[in-house]
């Protein structure tokens, strides 16, 4: 009975999860939310740093109130399959910010996934995600946008960029817009590939060691995902936990 209540592969917002995973946890670890509130004009910001070696599922659904302003920024980095999930409603003139990474090696499967409802007229929404992935690994970006009949004036946006860094390893990515409100300005984007090697190339011919090439190129596109955030002690944490990885990928 209660492995009746498990999300499976079956559903679309978990068609990319680890199922053999995801059969073995309990209820409790997959459908729990964590519940935030931001006041009218109210901020909120938050780092999550998701890198335990143990399977891992955060939910946090975010509420925010005319013109709140809330960002989040996040590096998923699990041992083992690890989902960040976050639900975003935004009020009248809000604003949300979301940059996230999944990073690293191994077998493990790593997602983001994202909704963002815009119900407030005139609220905006910025989400950047990027995936660094090597071995057998997987990243997962799985994005979505709804935009209400009273969400006119909205101006959101989501990129994703997957890097895969070895042949073995995989990136899926399904941005998604529904929209029911006649003026507004969206956008999406999704790319996925492999280290420029012309870049590369160009480095190394001005005497740049090709592992510290590739290594600044992967510095510069995680960069990419932490660029809005404003405490710049906390975006150098973030991106050296990050890099700090790489020791296991052949750059």
């Amino acid at each position: 009975m209660m492995a009746a209540t498990l999300p499976t592969t079956r559903e679309e917002g978990w068609r990319y999860a680890d199922g053999a995973v995801l059969a073995r946890l309990a209820p409790v670890d997959v459908t729990s939310w964590r519940e935030l509130a931001v006041p009218a004009v109210g901020t909120f910001r938050e780092e999550l740093v998701l890198a335990g070696a143990e399977p891992e599922v955060r939910r946090v659904r975010l509420r925010l109130g005319e013109g709140a302003r809330a960002a989040i920024f996040a590096l998923n980095a699990g041992g083992d399959y690890t989902r960040l999930e976050l639900e975003v409603h935004l009020g009248a003139g809000a604003h949300f910010e979301m940059g996230g990474v999944t990073i690293g090696g191994g077998a493990a499967v790593r997602e983001i996934v994202t909704r963002v409802i815009h119900t407030g007229a005139a609220a905006s929404s910025h989400q950047v995600v990027r995936g660094v992935h090597w071995g057998q690994a997987t990243g997962n970006f799985l994005g979505r946008v709804d935009v209400t009949r009273t969400g006119q004036q909205t101006d959101a946006a989501q990129d994703y960029k997957g890097l895969l860094l070895e042949a073995g390893a995989s990136c899926n990515a399904r941005p998604e817009l529904e929209i029911f409100a006649d003026d507004v300005k969206c956008a999406h984007g999704a790319a996925i590939g492999q280290l420029d090697q012309a870049a590369a190339f160009y480095m190394a011919a001005r005497g740049l060691p090709p592992e510290s090439a590739r290594r600044l190129q992967v510095q510069a596109f995680i960069a990419d995902a932490f660029a809005a955030m404003e405490d710049e002690t906390a975006r150098e944490d973030l991106q050296g936990r990050a890099l700090a990885l790489l020791e296991g990928a052949r750059l």
